[in-house]
């Protein structure tokens, strides 16, 4: 259990979403070091916000010995290795989506976070969404009954700018895949909502993006989880020009109801016996990275609840183990689909 004291954090990798978390570390925890293998962007970032900036991650790790946490925010590939570095340096960690891109990774992580004493924290900032909660809600009350069906809609843009502006994005070693990059989050909560998949069957294909990636950009999934309930899964970065929604519908013997808009930021249906949502927070706004955007700006809330859960305050909403099992799924998907 840390002190009152702020808690002291660095960050490796000083792209986009780096910076959506050195500012909600700079208002809630305190900064003390960046780095990036690209100095401009670690300069940049550092002289934001007055701290000291380097370009490897073991440099920084040797001359930030304040640091109480490590925030991994580089490309999936090198999710494990650096969150490997900082976890047998003595830190914490937090990592970004995807956890990995391998089982294999995954566990090495959680292995090491074990052995050394360390906190694991995945970002699942869906999770904190209103309407994602009221519903979680619904589920653990088991307000629904049974659950028979489940849809999850995917349908975002990414055009062939956005992979061939990228060092990494469309590889298939460095990248992963559609599931990985876009869509972890929602890969996530059908399993914090409805557990393991059991069965998958499907087809994935490249087509819109030829040339610049390697992996699919849509797959229509059916799947069948342990618990017997029944499902769909369609994803796609091909819908025209901007993102269209992402969507989770849940049917169930007591009630149906969907969570979607573009970023599961919206309650668009409910109709559930003796039983109604309201009052729903507004929730934050989707995460901008120019010309396109991501899931909603939750990052605040993932710091709030890993500050309080090292402080002894509460439980972190999504451990190293949890994060594992959504890599699991996403390669039992695609280990078990056609690809055309």
């Amino acid at each position: 259990m840390l002190s009152p004291m702020k808690i002291k954090f660095s960050i490796i990798g000083c792209g986009r979403i780096a910076q959506r978390h050195a500012e909600h570390i700079h208002r809630q925890g305190e900064l003390v070091s960046v780095c990036d293998i690209d100095p401009e962007k670690a300069k940049t970032l550092g002289e934001k916000y007055g701290v000291p900036f380097y370009s490897s991650i073991e440099t920084l790790l040797t001359r930030s010995p304040s640091t109480d946490v490590v925030s991994v925010c580089t490309p999936n590939y090198l999710h494990g290795d650096h969150t490997l570095k900082a976890l047998h340096a003595g830190k914490h960690v937090i990592c970004e989506k995807p956890m990995a891109l391998s089982v294999e990774d995954c566990q090495r992580m959680n292995d090491t976070a074990a052995q050394t004493g360390k906190r694991l924290f995945i970002v699942k900032q869906n999770r904190f969404n209103p309407p994602v909660i009221a519903v979680k809600k619904l589920l653990d009350e088991k307000r629904l009954g049974a659950l028979h069906g489940v849809a999850l809609n995917c349908f975002w843009n990414r055009d062939p700018q956005y992979y061939t502006e990228s060092s990494w994005k469309g590889s298939r070693e460095k990248d992963g895949g559609v599931l990985f990059t876009q869509f972890s989050h929602f890969i996530d909560l059908l399993y914090w909502f409805l557990g393991d998949i059991a069965e998958i069957k499907g087809y994935a294909a490249n087509l819109q993006h030829g040339g610049c990636i390697e992996f699919e950009d849509t797959g229509v999934i059916s799947a069948r989880w342990t618990s017997g309930v029944l499902g769909t899964i369609h994803y796609t970065v091909n819908s025209f020009r901007q993102n269209m929604e992402g969507s989770i519908t849940l049917f169930g013997e007591k009630g149906t109801v969907k969570v979607g808009g573009q970023y599961l930021n919206e309650l668009d249906y409910q109709n559930i016996d003796n039983y109604r949502i309201s009052d729903l927070a507004a929730g934050n706004p989707a995460n901008h990275y120019g010309g396109y955007q991501g899931s909603m700006s939750n990052h605040d809330k993932v710091y709030e609840n890993v500050i309080a859960a090292l402080r002894g305050g509460q439980s972190f909403l999504a451990s190293g183990y949890e994060g594992q099992k959504t890599v699991e799924i996403i390669n039992t998907i695609y280990s078990s689909i056609t690809k055309l």
